[in-house]
């Protein structure tokens, strides 16, 4: 090993290692669940994050926290069969910890932080605007578990909260203008087409029903 004139470097792709790095402050629940015997999932993505490479399972975690990063290494174990993975190549990788059971879900883009604490706009019946603090969970992408504060099927705004204020007036979008009391709100852009797109712009985006959070 320590031969700098050796002829070859014999590298392992069937299995094949990933290497990557939690924050510190992740390790703890990997650590109960690992010694729960839990296998966790690992999902390895390209660098663009849209193609899936390779599905495998958590072997390990390295015995220290780097003090210059606060990160920690893992080891994730692949098969490799196709040969999508290659020594050195770069992967993002998705660990699945644990899954959350009929959790209360809201977009990411809906959570505020300021002197009242972590908090959304909940629109009213009234089209008007409500300070609701909130409790968070989970993470998975663009989504947030709400432990507390909030109830299936409320609606907050995800876009343009900026302007708002509590018991601030907001129009949905492809509304029509109408005056209203008060600085004039600016006109909302057309909803997404997309299935999982809500409402955007000065408007209420509808909570997805309760639904699995993953972190």
């Amino acid at each position: 090993m320590g031969d700098a004139t050796s002829i070859c470097v014999i590298i392992q792709v069937q299995p094949i290692s990933v290497i990557f790095s939690i924050p510190e402050d992740a390790l703890p629940p990997v650590r109960e669940r690992l010694k729960a015997g839990a296998k966790l999932e690992v999902r390895v993505l390209d660098r663009a994050q849209k193609n899936e490479l390779a599905v495998g399972q958590l072997d390990t975690h390295d015995n220290v926290i780097d003090t210059t990063t606060g990160m920690v290494k893992l080891r994730g174990v692949f098969d490799n069969k196709d040969e999508s993975l290659f020594p050195n190549q770069f992967v993002n990788v998705r660990l699945l910890v644990d899954t959350v059971k009929g959790a209360t879900v809201v977009p990411v883009a809906a959570i505020q932080r300021g002197t009242p604490g972590t908090f959304v706009y909940l629109v009213k019946a009234d089209d008007t605007v409500e300070v609701r603090v909130v409790e968070l969970g989970a993470t998975d992408g663009d989504r947030v578990q709400v432990t507390s504060g909030l109830q299936a099927g409320d609606q907050v705004v995800i876009d343009g909260t900026d302007r708002l204020r509590d018991g601030a007036k907001i129009r949905r979008p492809n509304a029509s203008p109408r005056a209203t009391a008060g600085p004039p709100v600016a006109a909302a852009p057309p909803e997404p087409s997309s299935s999982r797109g809500g409402a955007r712009a000065m408007a209420a985006a509808r909570t997805r029903p309760a639904q699995a959070a993953m972190a």
